[in-house]
């Protein structure tokens, strides 16, 4: 794996820089040598921040980590990633693209278990008629929901709008 780590409002240090290397190098036995794995230390205020992104063969593997030591912050976040990747191994290969590329064999070939199985339990059916990002926050904020699926007037397409922190809000458009 090859590890890249950068910085914002926070030096780093060698020892950050070796306990990163050291937590997410037990995350090999999962990924081929060749994967790139990026991570962004932060600090804001009191929160030590760690984002840890994880490309691979059309997936992305994703964790955020904060608390107020970086280092236990590193902890959580190797803990998250390789939950995920056990909970969700049978999703993220497909055996049909040359056995999940990005992966080793070994993470490929385990049996997976009855209980990885992704269960949706409703469905919800509703007309979209066309709004701006805007109208969309405000009948996301009305619903009551942190996220709202509408067409955008402008585009015509699908978008989502969100709820981030810090009462901000962010938008998902469709990439052609």
């Amino acid at each position: 794996m090859r590890i890249t780590i950068t910085g914002r409002n926070i030096e780093l240090t060698d020892g950050i820089k070796e306990a990163v290397q050291d937590k997410l190098s037990k995350l090999e036995k999962y990924f081929s040598a060749d994967t790139d794995v990026f991570v962004t230390l932060s600090v804001e205020k009191e929160r030590q921040k760690i984002e840890v992104t994880i490309p691979v063969k059309g997936h992305i593997i994703r964790s955020e980590q904060v608390s107020s030591d970086m280092y236990v912050s590193i902890d959580l976040v190797e803990e998250v990633i390789e939950r995920q990747l056990k909970r969700y191994r049978t999703k993220i290969i497909d055996r049909n693209q040359n056995g999940g590329t990005g992966f080793t064999q070994d993470f490929i070939d385990i049996e997976a278990d009855d209980e990885e199985e992704v269960k949706i339990v409703r469905t919800k059916r509703f007309g979209m008629k066309p709004m701006y990002p805007e109208d969309a926050c405000v009948q996301m904020e009305l619903s009551g929901h942190d996220f709202f699926v509408f067409r955008n007037a402008e585009t015509d397409e699908v978008n989502v709008v969100y709820r981030r922190k810090g009462n901000t809000y962010g938008l998902i458009e469709p990439e052609c």
